[in-house]
């Protein structure tokens, strides 16, 4: 396998992961990847600081897009964690780090609305979606 030195991020205006590659590279990533390869990686913000892992990635079937990246937080052992839903284009990849960092302090992020493992939301109400996407103050994906 090569080593390669790249560029990644998620552009705001697709969702999609794109980025430069400096060097040949093997296989499909960074710019394409099977979604649960990038579950269980963990999301820091920009002073380093944990902001969980991504549990799961939601896609918006009709259109083809990743709509959200569910994220754990706090808890021990998966007891107590609180879920949040977040827009996929507020996440950006660091690929060296394998890792995603998103922008917000930890309080930010524990303030935010939450949902424990038994009981998400209707993540395809357009209420519940555009209120995400208000308190992460990004514009709706589907815009």
């Amino acid at each position: 396998m090569a080593t390669t030195e790249s560029t990644t991020e998620i552009r705001p205006d697709t969702g999609k992961i794109v980025g430069r590659q400096h060097s040949k590279h093997e296989g499909p990533g960074p710019q394409i990847m099977a979604a649960d390869t990038l579950t269980g990686n963990d999301v820091v913000n920009s002073a380093g600081e944990d902001l969980g892992k991504i549990k799961a990635i939601m896609l918006d079937v009709p259109s083809g897009k990743i709509a959200y990246a569910v994220l754990s937080f706090g808890g021990i052992m998966g007891f107590g964690e609180k879920l949040f839903a977040t827009p996929w284009h507020v996440l950006k990849l660091d690929t060296d780090n394998k890792r995603f960092i998103l922008d917000i302090d930890q309080e930010h992020l524990k303030n935010a609305p939450g949902f424990d493992k038994d009981h998400w939301p209707a993540m395809a109400d357009q209420q519940w979606a555009t209120s995400i996407h208000s308190y992460y103050n990004v514009e709706p994906y589907w815009t």
